[in-house]
């Protein structure tokens, strides 16, 4: 007996509701409303295979309104994921269960994101659909032919990021994205229009979106919408009515049923309602054996595409590069030999470039780009013609005014597979993006975020452009590499740190003005250690100058300045806060010895430099907003020059 689509849909509807009651804490009311359209999809559309949940050339599917995170987690226990089982679903929310409260990337295969701060889904499936148009333009059909679908909500949809995200789709005509919308114009604090009453079909239209309306209830009206989405050549929308909690027969349609359990009473109205008699997280053996059927049948798709790889003259780089690894040998070591021959002062944003110019011709794998940036933060390189909507081939995205959008789609790059993204902007911007940040460190992407204009030294822009707080509150964020180069060798070791790690997102914040090289003689890569001693004091130490970046030239100066009075003075630099942290403590004694004097110089907050410097240190920095003045005048009004420094250091000794 063929089991209906309905009673397959009741399924996740019975999953959601058993395990939101069960932990008395979840969202139920989406995953009930959607699973007809998601029946549909999985069943229908989707290109997957449970046994193969990194299959390249799968489909992605990201579930943006990642509060209904018990939607992708039934869906992947019926059709026959090794996770979740049915015992992490009945422990959802609990310790130990990869059943969080929103979908985590790093908990389960087959959840292609982390998602929940609403609209980062989408953002983030963006990317995923650039990635597979550019890989594809390289590799072709025959290895890279898929598409990144989105269940996305009303909330998604409102978010600002959401704007960014759908404006540069639009532009790039990423056809192969199709979002489902959730049209179930109820929100957390009520009805949508309470706070809402914008046209979003006509918004979507007017970015260059494709726009189709459907009944989400209806199976049939979901497939038409869903063909018609896939026979047109721009992204698409598909406004799915639905109805919120659809099953609950008291709170369906309410703010009711969007965040919290639907209690005892209401789980067993709405069994009675749907005509499910199974007790909680039992499935029927015949819907579960239907279920796991549409499960398999991505096999065979999956194995005809492996022949097909297997042929393909392509196949070692492409593994290669899906797989996320360097090529062999890969080391800046001969482009750093070059700077040791001949030293340059320049700016870390230009040294960046410089860095980039060799990067960019050892790994085709790189792909950058601006928000609107690129002749300040100079990320754009011979190698990295531009991607258009008319050559996905090109390895330069111009983002435009976006930097949320641009994180956020750097994440899905990252996420999907086959590149290495990065991309810039000022340092202070940092704020607009920090949500698309903290998602990369959270996913464990490996994003490189090229923020220059460091500093007050960026000059006569004044306090809305010079970042102060910035650096240190990006140090904050778990498992993210913030990079301070002091000169041209220490950016192109910090460089190769970031492209060398695949666990994790980078920061490389940069300087405008130009900085003497430092190091003059060939070594291992120092920036390595975190922070290691540029000079070792003359006289008898007294002193450990620790700085980083624009300053590691102040801390020099200053060093020679006490010098000359009969005061030794280390200088050391402190490029990585992190890599330094993870040193042996050894390591971290010998350098910043707790019997001398130790002073921090970082043209920023000083707020944290305690744990370097201890209280009874020195710091020196800014701990205000900055102002608008040519750099070096800047740096003299907030005392950040050798000779205000070192006579405070000197009446500290005394």
């Amino acid at each position: 007996m063929t089991v209906s689509e309905k009673s397959l849909a009741n399924a996740i509807r019975a999953l959601s509701m058993d395990a939101v009651q069960a932990a008395n804490s979840g969202h139920p009311g989406m995953p009930m409303g959607m699973a007809d359209v998601a029946t549909v999809l999985f069943k229908d559309y989707l290109k997957f295979d449970p046994k193969a949940p990194k299959w390249a050339d799968r489909d992605r599917f990201v579930l943006s309104a990642g509060h209904g995170s018990m939607l992708i987690y039934s869906l992947l226990h019926l059709t026959g994921y090794a996770k979740p089982t049915i015992q992490d679903i009945a422990n959802f929310r609990q310790i130990g269960s990869p059943c969080a409260g929103h979908p985590e990337n790093f908990e389960l295969a087959g959840v292609e994101a982390t998602t929940g701060p609403l609209g980062s889904g989408l953002a983030t499936a963006v990317g995923m659909a650039i990635a597979e148009r550019h890989l594809n333009a390289q590799f072709g059909d025959e290895i890279v032919d898929h598409r990144t679908w989105v269940l996305a909500g009303d909330g998604c949809l409102m978010e600002g990021v959401n704007h960014e995200a759908i404006g540069l789709a639009g532009h790039l005509n990423l056809g192969r994205l199709i979002v489902l919308w959730d049209d179930n114009k109820i929100t957390i604090d009520g009805a949508v229009d309470l706070s809402s009453s914008e046209d979003v079909r006509a918004r979507y239209a007017a970015t260059g979106w494709h726009v189709v309306s459907c009944d989400g209830h209806d199976v049939a009206d979901v497939r038409r919408a869903i063909d018609e989405a896939l026979a047109d050549p721009r992204p698409s929308l598909v406004a799915c009515a639905t109805k919120i909690g659809y099953g609950a027969p008291n709170k369906a349609g309410t703010s009711g049923v969007h965040g919290s359990a639907l209690g005892e009473a209401e789980v067993a109205a709405a069994r009675e309602f749907l005509g499910w008699t199974a007790e909680p997280f039992v499935i029927p053996e015949d819907i579960a054996a239907a279920w796991k059927a549409i499960g398999a049948k991505g096999g065979d798709a999956h194995a005809a595409w492996a022949d097909r790889l297997g042929s393909n003259g392509q196949k070692a780089e492409f593994e290669r590069r899906m797989a996320g690894e360097l090529p062999a040998g890969f080391s800046l070591d001969a482009y750093i030999d070059t700077l040791i021959a001949n030293p340059q002062k320049v700016a870390t944003r230009r040294a960046s470039e410089l860095a980039l110019g060799a990067i960019n011709d050892l790994l085709p794998e790189t792909l950058g780009g601006s928000a609107d940036l690129t002749g300040s933060n100079n990320t754009k390189t011979k190698s990295t013609g531009p991607l258009t909507r008319d050559d996905y081939s090109g390895r330069y995205v111009y983002y435009g005014i976006r930097e949320f959008g641009m994180a956020c789609a750097m994440n899905g790059m990252a996420l999907h597979g086959g590149v290495i993204p990065y991309g810039g902007t000022f340092l202070v911007f940092s704020d607009y993006m920090r949500g698309g940040i903290r998602l990369a460190a959270l996913q464990q992407t490996r994003v490189i975020h090229v923020l220059t204009h460091d500093s007050i030294g960026l000059g006569e822009d004044g306090p809305t452009h010079q970042p102060i707080e910035h650096v240190m509150s990006l140090r904050m964020i778990p498992n993210l590499d913030v990079y301070r180069p002091a000169d041209i060798v220490e950016t192109a070791e910090c460089w190769e740190l970031a492209l060398k790690d695949a666990t994790g997102p980078s920061v490389l914040a940069l300087t405008r003005q130009n900085l003497p090289q430092l190091r003059t003689e060939k070594s291992e890569n120092l920036s390595a250690k975190g922070a290691y001693r540029l000079k070792a004091a003359t006289a008898e130490r007294k002193v450990v100058l620790v700085a980083t970046g624009s300053e590691v030239e102040i801390a020099v100066a200053t060093a020679a300045l006490l010098e000359e009075q009969g005061i030794g003075a280390d200088v050391v630099s402190m490029p990585s806060w992190a890599h330094f942290d993870a040193q042996p403590q050894a390591y971290k004694d010998d350098l910043l010895p707790h019997h001398v004097l130790r002073a921090s110089i970082e043209a920023g907050t000083t707020f944290g430099w305690e744990r370097y410097t201890g209280i009874a240190g020195l710091r020196f920095g800014i701990d205000s907003f900055g102002a608008s003045a040519p750099a070096e005048v800047l740096y003299d009004h907030f005392g950040l020059t050798a000779a205000k420094i070192a006579p405070q250091i000197a009446a500290a000794l005394d």
